[in-house]
């Protein structure tokens, strides 16, 4: 699994020029899941993602977690993050999983991410064609791969 975090004043999600969700300060999580990822994969991002400080201190140092600082959470599933480039132009998504995987590990992280941080986690829907709107606080974003565990 691959996860694009980027710390956000705001975000949203719309389908169809209707807001489907929307968070204040905190974290919009883009998730893409990938053939032969696992459970596994879902808990170790879930922690990541609860545990990463990225949110200033007291002394402007990012120190805190989104747990810290109450910040929310929006995670939108994205199935391009799995893109490979490595030949021509188009990029190529054969390792994209299948729905029948990638929603179910897709709603796992988010219930996972939401266990730790107590409150629900606001979603996109999965499948569907969303317009995001975020404005990127910093701007802070960074890239998790559960394959490298770095």
């Amino acid at each position: 699994m691959r996860i694009v975090i980027q710390r956000v004043k705001e975000a949203s999600v719309s389908i169809g020029g209707v807001t489907h969700s929307a968070i204040g300060p905190g974290m919009m999580v883009l998730v893409g899941v990938d053939t032969g990822d696992t459970i596994d994969d879902a808990r170790w991002l879930a922690d990541k993602t609860a545990a990463l400080r990225i949110f200033d201190d007291a002394d402007g140092v990012m120190n805190l977690p989104v747990t810290a600082v109450g910040g929310e959470v929006l995670a939108v599933s994205q199935f391009t993050l799995t893109a490979s480039t490595r030949k021509g132009n188009r990029p190529s998504y054969i390792r994209a999983a299948r729905p029948e995987q990638s929603l179910p590990l897709y709603e796992t992280y988010c219930t996972m991410v939401a266990e730790r941080l107590g409150r629900p986690v606001a979603r996109g829907v999965f499948g569907a064609d969303m317009q995001v709107a975020l404005v990127n606080d910093g701007p802070v974003t960074i890239i998790i791969d559960s394959h490298l565990k770095e």
